[in-house]
């Protein structure tokens, strides 16, 4: 009896401790929403997605056809309406005013702020979304075209062709800074891989530019993402040959900028998207990897320059690549991303909740 008493009283006492840990609430992970924005598209590859909040909705857009380059490659949208994803829309075309079919390429998307200065604004009404793409044989001679819409994505104007010489944000948004000036960071690729940025004061229809800001070979960088920093200074980020990141910044809100340089996290010559949060820290969204397209991370910064890991979105074997990332108003982070190049995925995550480790050596940390 003595020894069946000590057995019942064991596992009373493991019973408690079990319904004590179920009786807890589970840890929040940071991701919460993970989806593929559409299945069974009618075009077999996609690649480049961008998104954007606007009055009535998320927005999304990328280019998809045969596959990169091929002339049947074209701008689809999609709209994010009573918690589900719109079927695909085609809205722009190689073929548009041209000759000759020519492929799409790169996407993006932006919605100004109300009020914005523009000869076409009307008071109390949204400025237009904006969505900017290039057209062309090849990134060597492509050529930046804009469309605009005033129903939050439903319906699109014409395309019109930006001005010779400028391209437009060249694969990730703009940012609009206090004067309602929108910043563009650009690139071009005919004469090495060479930044600059561009500049409108009447969204979009008129353009400045500044001449190219690193030499094309000894580094080479394309595809800018700018970060904002207090009293006017601005950062920007993005994909190198040399196998880091890039950065380089402004101290007069992108009038001038110095000297580019590389950052300590590496780049496999893939395409990565960067946003400031509302709390002020950096979030940069990039392959932390030396070769291919996996995994794909999130790395959050408070001053720009030193980055912790946060996240990991994909780490099996595929390519998920070109990141596009907001902050919607609600405060939570959207990313799209290319998914095996046949899917866009939509990933979205409360930035509140990230627990950020250092790296080790370089590498992300095990834990």
């Amino acid at each position: 009896m003595l020894r069946l008493s000590v057995w019942l009283s064991i596992l009373v006492s493991q019973f408690a401790v079990w319904t004590s840990i179920l009786a807890q609430e589970p840890v929040a992970a940071p991701v919460f929403t993970s989806e593929l924005i559409f299945d069974n598209p009618s075009f077999p590859a996609c690649h480049a997605s961008t998104i954007v909040e606007t009055p009535q909705g998320l927005v999304a857009a990328w280019f998809g056809g045969t596959d990169e380059k091929h002339q049947d490659v074209g701008i689809w949208v999609s709209r994010h309406l009573k918690g589900k994803w719109t079927a695909p829309q085609e809205v722009a075309t190689g073929a548009e005013k041209q000759n000759q079919d020519f492929p799409c390429w790169n996407p993006v998307l932006f919605q100004p702020q109300a009020g914005s200065r523009s000869k076409t604004s009307i008071p109390g009404r949204p400025a237009p979304l904006l969505l900017f793409y290039k057209v062309g044989p090849n990134p060597d001679a492509w050529w930046g075209m804009l469309m605009k819409s005033t129903d939050c994505g439903a319906t699109w104007s014409e395309t019109e062709f930006l001005p010779k010489g400028i391209l437009g944000p060249i694969k990730n948004k703009p940012v609009q800074l206090p004067n309602g000036d929108l910043l563009s960071g650009t690139s071009t690729e005919h004469d090495g891989w060479r930044v600059h940025f561009e500049r409108s004061t009447d969204l979009g229809q008129t353009w400045t530019a500044t001449g190219p800001l690193n030499d094309g070979h000894d580094l080479g960088a394309i595809q800018p993402s700018i970060l904002t920093h207090p009293a006017g200074r601005l950062q920007a980020v993005g994909r190198s040959r040399q196998g880091r990141i890039f950065e380089i910044w402004s101290e007069d809100r992108g009038q001038t900028w110095g000297k580019m340089t590389l950052t300590t996290l590496p780049n496999p010559n893939a395409g990565t998207d960067a946003v400031t949060l509302r709390d002020g820290r950096q979030l940069l969204v990039y392959n932390h990897t030396d070769r291919g397209r996996s995994p794909l991370n999130v790395a959050v910064s408070a001053d720009g320059r030193t980055w912790q890991a946060a996240l990991v979105l994909e780490d099996s074997d595929g390519e998920f690549s070109y990141p596009a990332v907001i902050q919607a108003c609600d405060g939570l982070v959207h990313i799209t991303y290319t998914w095996k190049r046949i899917r866009i995925k939509h990933v979205v995550f409360d930035p509140a909740r990230l627990k950020a480790l250092p790296f080790e050596n370089g590498g992300w940390p095990k834990s």
